[in-house]
């Protein structure tokens, strides 16, 4: 070997390990900053709080101008509001603050979190040197960041930028009757602070168990001094018509590029344009198989429906939602172009007078007014307060001027007017307009006021190991009589209960699936307590087909204990024969509470305090799980204090150790809840 073959070797052997040591250092580095952001540490939000690898998190769908910043500079923006939106009330709020910016002389943009990198908001600060960056969070589930704020939400968690500089301020909403109450704006406040950033006024809290709209009136109305004396500028702000959209009424529309109620692309409602995955921005449009009636009697109607789900490559557990794109009552519809004298076929665009907004029209354009009004506007929830102010301008009659100027107010005595006569009087816009007969907006300009008509979520009744092409809904219809003797009916479950397949008619119902943590345990010997009148027995339905298919495979399954309750047995006594089936095979022992066929009523709560020691003895001492679905403000509180005296009796306790004692079962995900309110 010569001196050069040699040299030559002992390089080869040299960088192979070098090649070694700098891989694994490499691994090492990633490794620690893929699990800093997750110890024991306070950065980290409450341990039940699980971000979901939902298919709406479509990282690889943002655009490719992705910088918010580069939209602020060309458009002159200094406020930019980013909203996390499950149910368009966020944003909703988010484009109220955009418009009040600009009263106050401040060029403003809104911007949805999921479609720009989150990460520039370091930069924001050297590149905007006056800026305020406003952030409106909503929380759902167990205090889960919504679907387009999640990614945006685990940033916060995994990374430590760098926010000194940084101005802000944060309004969150939730529901007091949720025990995890505005948990994902609390705890992006709270990060936003330690990461260096300016909280120029204090965090906002809505509670929409009490009155949300209020609650942000509040908050907003005692933020804008701050930020104005933070700006230097004129705190009395402009009191000025502030439309956002310039309508074009199309005399000769092309029908091929007309939308007819599509969420997002056009004609993607039809069978041979339909593109999986499919989500809230692509819902598949899923046949009707099954539509029928369960209730017995009493008066009401509760519904149970199955959709078709073949070939659309759509997978579900038991346990997951299923949420429905409905449409408005074509009477309400109808009524309301009349109203405002306008012809319910014209077809119109709503173009954004900002053009650098990414919003170009506030829902797809163009189309009819009777296609705007059927599927794209809520025209049925109590207007809020700005809307109502809007109106003002339009209302000849001084009497209804002054009824609407009150109703606007932040004065006590105006909070109470719009309370008692919108909120409580569940006036919705028809009957506000019917109600002020002088007062006629412009129809285009209440299809830009009004919020946008959201998917209805409902928890699925089926198990995929029973029933692997359909996923199927339990729905109360819901209709009611309202102070002022109007019928209001729920846009959702009145629109399906119509749609009743035969043979010479069949129904179609966009559809997506939203994943849950509503789980059952993965061993099917674990022990389950579920808890869940009325249609709170929907996840319960494909729990037990789940845990049917286990025992007739096994011969034998950990313990299932129902609670159900309804008004009468003979009336509202839901998948009654399909429960007494699963309990004469051994699979499941039922509890009933039918509250109102005996002098006193009787609630599930109530059952539950009696089996007290067999309650205990399945979650206590076979480590078993328990599982609520129904009514969060009064069914499912009453169920948790009840459980937590179950706890401090039985399990021989404090009353501090029992509280304790439940606060662990939710946090190990024991305890697990899917309530509405």
């Amino acid at each position: 070997m010569d001196s050069v073959d040699a040299v030559s070797e002992i390089e080869e052997g040299w960088f192979s390990t070098m090649d070694t040591i700098l891989i694994g250092a490499l691994i090492a580095v990633i490794a620690w900053y893929y699990f800093r952001g997750r110890g024991d540490n306070e950065d980290v939000p409450p341990a039940n709080i699980h971000i979901s690898s939902s298919p709406l998190m479509r990282t690889s769908d943002r655009s490719d101008d992705s910088s918010f910043i580069g939209k602020m500079k060309r458009s002159g923006s200094k406020v930019v509001v980013f909203y996390g939106s499950q149910t368009g009330t966020a944003e909703e709020f988010a484009g109220r603050l955009a418009k009040d910016a600009t009263r106050y002389g401040l060029k403003s943009m809104v911007a949805d979190p999921e479609e720009f990198d989150m990460n520039d908001l370091a930069q924001l600060p050297a590149e905007i040197d006056d800026h305020l960056a406003i952030f409106c969070m909503a929380t759902y589930g167990e205090g889960d960041p919504t679907d387009n704020a999640a990614e945006f939400y685990q940033m916060l968690i995994d990374q430590e930028l760098d926010l000194s500089n940084l101005n802000f301020c944060v309004f969150a909403l939730g529901n007091k009757t949720y025990e995890h109450y505005n948990a994902t704006g609390r705890y992006v406040n709270k990060r936003l602070i330690e990461l260096g950033a300016k909280c120029i006024h204090p965090m906002g809290e809505g509670d929409d168990d009490a009155n949300m709209e209020d609650d942000f009136i509040t908050w907003k109305d005692e933020m804008w001094p701050k930020v104005c004396e933070f700006f230097g500028l004129d705190a009395t702000g402009q009191d000025i018509n502030m439309r956002q959209y310039s309508l074009t009424e199309l005399t000769n529309p092309d029908p091929n590029k007309t939308f007819t109620g599509e969420i997002t692309r056009l004609k993607s409602h039809l069978p041979d344009k339909q593109r999986p995955p499919f989500d809230a921005k692509n819902p598949f449009m899923s046949r009707v198989l099954v539509n029928r009636e369960l209730h017995k009697g009493g008066g009401r109607n509760c519904l149970h429906i199955e959709l078709d789900i073949t070939d659309s490559k759509i997978r579900y557990d038991a346990g997951d939602h299923v949420a429905v794109y409905s449409c408005n009552n074509p009477e309400l519809v109808e009524g309301l172009c009349s109203m405002l004298g306008k012809d319910p076929d014209t077809v119109f665009m709503l173009t954004n007078l900002d053009e650098f907004s990414s919003k170009r029209s506030p829902f797809p354009c163009p189309c009819s007014y009777r296609t705007a009004l059927s599927h794209y506007v809520d025209i049925t929830s109590p207007p809020r307060t700005h809307v109502l102010k809007e109106f003002i301008q339009y209302a000849s009659d001084e009497k209804d001027r002054e009824q609407l100027v009150l109703m606007t107010s932040t004065t006590d005595e105006g909070r109470a007017a719009y309370q008692e006569w919108v909120v409580k009087s569940a006036r919705t816009v028809s009957h506000v307009l019917e109600d002020l007969p002088s007062c006629r907006p412009p129809l285009d300009y209440l299809c830009e006021l009004l919020p946008r008509l959201q998917a209805r979520y409902y928890s699925i009744s089926s198990s995929p190991k029973e029933h692997p092409s359909s996923v199927h809904v339990t729905a109360v219809v819901l209709q009611y009589e309202t102070l002022t003797k109007r019928i209001n009916k729920g846009v959702a479950t009145n629109w399906l209960m119509a749609r009743q397949p035969t043979q010479d008619q069949q129904y179609t119902v966009p559809i997506f699936v939203r994943k849950s943590q509503f789980r059952l345990p993965i061993k099917s010997e674990v022990p389950v307590v579920m808890i869940g009148p009325g249609t709170g027995i929907a996840p319960f339905r494909g729990f037990l087909q789940e845990r049917d298919v286990a025992f007739k495979r096994d011969g034998s399954v950990g313990k299932m204990l129902l609670y159900f309750g309804c008004r009468q047995k003979a009336h509202d006594y839901i998948y009654q024969e399909e429960l007494e089936q699963y309990e004469k095979s051994g699979l499941v022992t039922l509890r009933l509470a039918f509250s109102r066929d005996q002098p006193e009523k009787i609630y599930v709560q109530h059952l539950l305090a009696q089996d007290a020691a067999l309650v205990w003895d399945l979650i206590g001492k076979q480590n078993g799980h328990l599982y609520v679905c129904g009514d969060a403000k009064n069914m499912a509180r009453e169920v948790n204090l009840t459980i937590i005296d179950i706890c401090r009796k039985e399990g021989d306790m404090t009353q501090q150790q029992a509280e304790d004692y439940v606060k662990t079962m939710i946090q190990k995900k024991r305890y697990s809840s899917d309530v509405w309110s």
